[in-house]
C-alpha cells in the first residue's frame, strides 16, 4: 500500500510540476505583436549570419534579412568553404539590396572544435557596431527582430536570445519537431527564465560586444562543447542575466524525418549533460511518460481502470500544453496531441543516449562531445 501512495502521489507532484511550468513560461511569453520602428536615432546593429549549405527555407530567411525597420544596421554573412551552394544565393541577395549594408565573408578560424563558432569569428572581428546580433541561418526574421530583441534588454541584462518555435511542419514528423521545440524546450526555457534561471539559446544572441570583449571576446564561448552554454556561464560570472524575448522567433521546419529528429535531440542532450549535467539529470521526469507509468502501477494495484487513468493523465499533461501553444499562437493542428504522445515516448530513451558519449553529425561536421569541449574526429564535409 505505500508504494501505491508513493507512486500515485509522485505521479501528481509531476503533473503538478508540468503545469506550474505552463502556467510560469504563460506569465513570460507575449502573444506576437507588431513593435513600430524606433524614432530618432537609435543604435547601430550588426548582425552576424553563419550559412552552411542550402535548405528549404533558405531563400526566404535570407530575405527576410533585408527587409528590417531597424534604420542602421549591417548584415555580415559567414560562409566556411568558398564552394559551398550558399554562396551563390547570397551574393545574389545582396546584389538585389544595394541599400542594405551587407557583406559575405568566407573563411574559418579555428578557434574551437564548434564549427558554427569558428564561422562567426571572422564576422565579429569585422563588425562596425558596438551591438552584435548572431542569428543563425534558419531564423525566420520578422520586421521588428531588432526591436524585439532590443526591448528584452535590462540595466542587468548581459545577453538577450530567443528560443526557435517550430512552424511550418510538413509531415507528422516535423510535427513530433515541433512539439519539441516549443511546448517544451521553449516552455521550460522560459519558466526557467521566471525563476531566474534563464539560459542562452544560441539561435538569436543579442551582444554588447564592448562587454564580452572585454570578457574574452567571441573566443571565450569556445570553452564550452556549445556556444550558448559558454554564453550562461559567462553572464552568469559577471552577475549579469540571459533574458528572453516576449515573443520568440519562427524556425520553419518542413519536412523532418524520425531519424533527423532522434540525431538532433540526442546531440543537444549530450551537450546539456556535459555542459550542466546537475540540470539535465531530472530531465527524465519531465513529458508524460515517468507520471503516466506511476498512475498505472498505482490504478493497478487497486484494481482500477487502467484506460481511465491513462486518459485523465494525458488530458491533464496535454489539454494545458495544447492551450499554451493556442494562446500564444504557436502551430497547433488534430495531430498535435499524437505528437506529443510520441515525444514524450522518446523522451527516456533520449535521456539515457545523453549519458554515453560516442561521435555525432554537426551539419556535416563529425564530433565527440566530451567534458569541456568537443573533438573534431575529421575535417568538414
Amino acid at each position: 500500500m505505500e508504494l501505491t501512495i508513493a507512486a500515485a502521489l509522485t505521479s501528481s507532484a509531476l503533473l503538478l510540476s508540468n503545469l506550474a511550468s505552463i502556467l510560469l513560461a504563460a506569465s513570460r511569453l507575449k502573444r506576437r505583436r507588431v513593435i513600430a520602428p524606433p524614432a530618432g536615432a537609435p543604435s547601430p546593429v550588426t548582425i552576424i549570419v553563419p550559412s552552411r549549405g542550402v535548405e528549404p527555407f533558405t531563400q526566404e530567411t535570407l530575405q527576410r534579412a533585408f527587409l528590417l525597420d531597424w534604420p542602421r544596421y549591417e548584415l555580415i554573412f559567414c560562409v566556411a568553404q568558398a564552394e559551398d551552394p550558399v554562396v551563390k544565393l547570397i551574393s545574389a541577395a545582396i546584389a538585389r539590396h544595394p541599400k542594405v549594408a551587407a557583406r559575405l565573408l568566407v573563411g574559418e578560424d579555428r578557434v574551437s572544435a564548434n564549427p558554427k563558432l569558428n564561422n562567426c569569428v571572422k564576422g565579429w572581428q569585422a563588425a562596425r557596431h558596438d551591438w552584435v546580433i548572431l542569428a543563425d541561418s534558419n531564423v525566420l526574421m520578422p520586421r521588428d527582430y531588432v526591436q524585439q530583441l532590443m526591448a528584452a534588454w535590462r540595466p542587468d541584462t548581459g545577453l538577450v536570445c530567443s528560443t526557435p518555435i517550430g512552424s511550418r511542419p510538413d509531415g507528422f514528423w516535423a510535427e513530433v519537431e515541433c512539439g519539441f521545440l516549443n511546448s517544451l524546450q521553449a516552455r521550460w526555457q522560459y519558466a526557467g527564465e521566471a525563476l531566474g534561471l534563464g539560459f542562452a539559446q544560441g539561435k538569436s544572441m543579442l551582444w554588447n560586444k564592448p562587454m564580452l570583449d572585454a570578457n574574452g571576446g567571441i573566443e571565450a564561448l569556445g570553452a564550452e562543447s556549445a556556444e550558448d552554454a559558454a554564453a550562461t556561464k559567462l553572464v552568469n560570472s559577471l552577475g549579469l542575466r540571459v533574458n528572453l524575448v516576449a515573443s520568440p522567433f519562427e524556425q520553419p521546419l518542413g519536412q523532418r524525418t524520425f531519424a533527423e529528429i532522434w540525431a538532433r535531440q540526442t546531440r543537444w542532450a549530450r551537450l546539456r549533460r556535459v555542459t550542466f549535467p546537475l540540470f539535465f539529470a531530472p530531465e527524465i521526469l519531465t513529458g508524460a511518460a515517468v507520471p503516466l507509468l506511476l498512475a498505472l502501477l498505482a490504478a493497478a494495484s487497486v484494481g482500477a481502470s487502467l484506460p481511465s487513468t491513462a486518459l485523465c493523465v494525458l488530458a491533464i499533461a496535454y489539454l494545458p500544453e495544447c492551450l499554451l501553444a493556442w494562446a500564444k499562437g504557436w502551430y497547433l493542428s488534430p495531430r498535435s496531441i499524437t505528437a506529443m504522445i510520441v515525444r514524450d515516448a522518446m523522451l527516456p530513451a533520449i535521456w539515457a543516449r545523453g549519458w554515453f558519449g560516442g561521435a555525432v553529425d554537426w551539419r556535416g561536421n563529425a564530433m565527440t562531445i566530451r567534458a569541456k569541449a568537443m573533438t573534431e574526429l575529421e575535417e568538414p564535409a
